[in-house]
């Protein structure tokens, strides 16, 4: 039972908080219309105050109103959880000791750091150390690095850097390491980049992530050779890309060997905790140092790393940071001991055993999937599963040495490694939009180019993954990875019928995840190259517009937003049964009808301008022809209507039209005489291109049809117009084998005649045009 009222008060206070800024439902769809309301411009500061259900909701928009994937924000914080709220509480609670009297102050700090220390190293099997807790997780290799050098340099404390000018330090890490490491702490601790070397992994033996030791030997001795003084070497218990574990044992030694400091961290470090530890990262309980990160591990916010570090000399530690005289700097332990004791042991070691279970449930269906290969240094205890998509192209043909040769020299083998950054890069991401919950992202490992990554220690915790999220990943993995390889292998067959076709470019882009990207090239009529680009734009956006509008499982697009290619069509994946030679045959006769319509704009419009001045000219001739007819006297206002009423004019009336299809003006004059229009040209008519071959019902656009339809379809033709040649050549109600005689022959040449008549009849309907629509009539009418 809590006694003090104001405990009491601190925690009812910070559940009420934590329980409006995690109420998510609370008009969200609002907060995204007005996001940028009046309220979120900052504005002075109210002289009254406000309460704190104002000030938390002032919070919760700031929170929520900015993020565009509300989703995934709002998911996660759900799953922090009561032991979340532990945490949260022992930053409220430290604040309030800090303001207790010095001395129970002293004693609080005191209890509340030995417990945390002791727990933490009977926890993860490190005893006899000591603990150092701090918010940034370099921070702790800093400060062994200062303790080190202290250690090593007697007079440091009194010379500086002069006694590491006259004896430089090297400090070794592995090149698999976190990047900007080695940089960050020669910057916090005064060195050159000198002072700092990188040891390269394994090639051509074991793992290609791990630290190579016999080239870390002869770097040591080539250092000493010269007068260097090797200080400390960071190892890996799980690199921050593969998780792979360093041969920690043999670098003990070697560090024993040339008093040398071992610092280990790594994600594998949290499987110290369960009851079964494999040998490699067994061996990380006697190093110098280890730093955890128990915020990620157990999904605690806001908790601080610690480093755990072995050290005989008080005030060296003091004296390089790790220790504090201040007690409020001893209460950063407060959140992880009062979270520590709400989880218990147990509830610490189910919750990394649960994810080290998932990563397992992983690797073990991934071992059942072809074209997916797995880079996994130690398969029973890594918690760190990374994988990729690959396709074999030598076990694509097992039966004769010769085929497996002419398989391995595939065209695509040459840009092969970029190709397969590329589908993995859509692949993760895929995958992390399909099942967020599952924390899987995309790594740049140096050897192995991209691959998928799933740590579920790192994200478990917070996104609270289960088994049925990696059952449901396994799921979408499978329905990718038909689609990755009819993808890769129709690649090639894309570039070959694009490049053969008239009219199309293809563009190689290495970085696009799909079929391809083709670009529509008009042929060039002596245009400037502006006009020409402007032209190549629009045709090509039409090209996109069109192509998207049929139906088919295509995805069509512009590619990425930055570094893609201009005037272009972006081509997405693409499963097994696409037509190649249809889809490339669409895009071209697509892009020459969008040509061919522009063109015929272009020319239209001209045309019509020089009918119209032609027409102009045409109306003032015969005006003045029509002033030399009447006379000048019919043109003065009163004589001319006088003249008119005793002795009337009678003119011919002389209209014009206007022709689109010949583009020239033409005479009336006929369509008076015969009373109809049918007897003048007449336009062409307007050609029907089919972009698509005939599809049967249902079927989409480029899609492979059924040799049986085709078949059926072309009997049942051939068979149709066999039977009308029959009919034709046989009389009506004649039997076969029945002669004529010459009342039969008459009756049959009857019925020949009737049927003649209807079908001309019938072609004559057919073959007559409607009435031109694009003609205007312009008659010269006189009173």
């Amino acid at each position: 039972k809590m006694v003090d009222p104001t405990l009491a008060e601190m925690g009812k206070n910070l559940n009420e908080a934590m329980k409006m800024l995690e109420d998510n439902q609370r008009k969200v769809e609002e907060e995204n219309e007005k996001k940028y309301a009046r309220k979120d411009i900052p504005g002075p500061l109210q002289g009254s105050g406000q309460d704190m259900v104002s000030i938390l909701q002032l919070v919760q928009n700031l929170m929520h109103g900015e993020e565009e994937e509300e989703t995934s924000q709002s998911y996660r914080l759900q799953n922090v959880g009561e032991q979340g709220h532990m945490a949260l509480l022992g930053h409220s609670l430290a604040a309030y000791i800090s303001v207790l009297d010095r001395e129970r102050l002293r004693k609080l700090t005191t209890r509340i750091l030995s417990d945390t220390t002791l727990w933490l190293c009977r926890l993860f099997r490190y005893e006899n150390g000591s603990a150092y807790y701090h918010e940034d997780d370099r921070e702790g290799l800093l400060k062994i690095c200062r303790l080190v050098i202290h250690t090593r340099y007697e007079d440091y404390t009194l010379e500086g850097f002069n006694v590491l000018y006259t004896k430089q330090p090297v400090i070794y890490i592995s090149s698999a390491a976190r990047t900007g490491l080695g940089q960050a702490l020669c910057n916090q601790l005064g060195l050159p980049l000198s002072c700092m070397c990188r040891v390269p992994c394994n090639t051509m033996f074991g793992s290609q992530h791990q630290m190579d030791v016999a080239l870390l030997d002869r770097l040591i001795k080539d250092d000493v050779e010269f007068g260097k003084l090797p200080l400390l070497l960071v190892a890996n218990a799980g690199t921050p890309g593969a998780g792979h574990t360093d041969k920690l044992g043999r670098l003990k030694e070697l560090c024993e060997q040339y008093k040398m400091w071992l610092h280990v961290e790594g994600v594998n470090l949290a499987t110290l905790a369960l009851g079964y530890v494999s040998s490699s990262v067994l061996a990380a309980t006697k190093c110098d140092s280890m730093t955890l990160t128990l915020g990620s591990w157990l999904g605690l916010p806001a908790v601080p790393a610690v480093t755990l570090y072995r050290h005989e000399d008080p005030s060296l530690s003091l004296a390089a940071g790790l220790t504090s005289s201040q007690p409020v700097e001893k209460l950063r332990a407060l959140p992880l001991w009062l979270s520590l004791q709400y989880l218990g042991h147990d509830g610490i070691v189910e919750r990394i055993k649960h994810a080290s279970q998932l990563s397992q449930r992983l690797l073990e269906n991934l071992k059942n999937l072809d074209f997916i290969k797995t880079s996994v240094e130690d398969e029973l205890s890594s918690p760190v599963v990374v994988f990729k998509f690959f396709q074999d192209y030598s076990n694509r043909d097992q039966t004769s040495h010769a085929a497996q040769a002419s398989t391995i020299q595939h065209p695509i083998i040459s840009n092969e490694g970029h190709i397969y950054d590329t589908f993995n890069q859509w692949l993760g991401e895929q995958l992390a939009q399909l099942v967020p919950a599952s924390g899987v992202d995309v790594v740049e490992l140096e050897d192995e180019g991209t691959c998928v990554r799933f740590s579920p220690l790192m994200t478990s915790a917070v996104l609270g993954t289960e088994i049925q999220d990696i059952d449901q990943l396994v799921d979408c993995l499978k329905m990718k990875i038909p689609v990755l390889t009819s993808t890769l292998q129709l690649r090639e067959e894309f570039e070959q019928e694009v490049r053969r076709t008239v009219g199309l470019l293809y563009i190689e882009d290495l970085g696009w995840p799909g079929l391809g990207v083709v670009r529509y090239s008009h042929h060039s009529d002596g245009k400037n190259d502006d006009k020409q680009e402007k032209e190549l734009e629009k045709i090509n956006t039409e090209l996109l517009k069109k192509l998207n509008e049929l139906e088919s499982d295509l995805t069509f697009s512009l590619g990425p937003e930055f570094g893609g290619q201009k005037n272009c069509v972006y081509i997405g994946m693409v499963t097994e049964d696409l037509d190649v030679s249809e889809l490339v045959e669409t895009i071209a006769a697509t892009g020459r009808e969008i040509e061919e319509n522009s063109r015929l704009l272009e020319n239209m419009t001209e045309v019509v301008r020089k009918g119209i001045q032609e027409a102009q000219l045409q109306l003032q001739k015969a005006n003045e022809e029509r002033l030399l007819e009447e006379g000048l006297l019919r043109q003065i206002p009163v004589v001319g209507s006088v003249l008119n009423w005793f002795s009337p004019f009678q003119a011919s009336p002389k209209g014009r039209t206007f022709n689109l299809t010949a583009g020239s003006l033409e005479s009336t004059e006929s369509m008076y005489v015969s009373k109809a229009q049918g007897t003048g040209s007449t336009p062409p008519p307007t050609p029907t291109s089919s972009l698509t071959k005939q599809r049967l019902p249902g079927q989409k656009a480029f899609k492979r049809s059924l040799r049986s339809s085709d078949g059926f379809s072309e009997t049942s033709s051939i068979s149709h117009c066999d039977d009308l040649d029959k009919l034709d050549q046989r009389p009506p109600n004649l039997s076969p084998g029945q002669e004529q005689g010459p009342l039969e022959l008459e009756r049959a040449e009857e019925q020949k005649e009737v049927v003649q008549a209807k079908t001309d009849t019938e072609d004559t309907q057919s073959d007559k045009s409607p009435p031109d629509c694009s003609k205007a009539e312009d008659q010269a009418s006189h009173r």
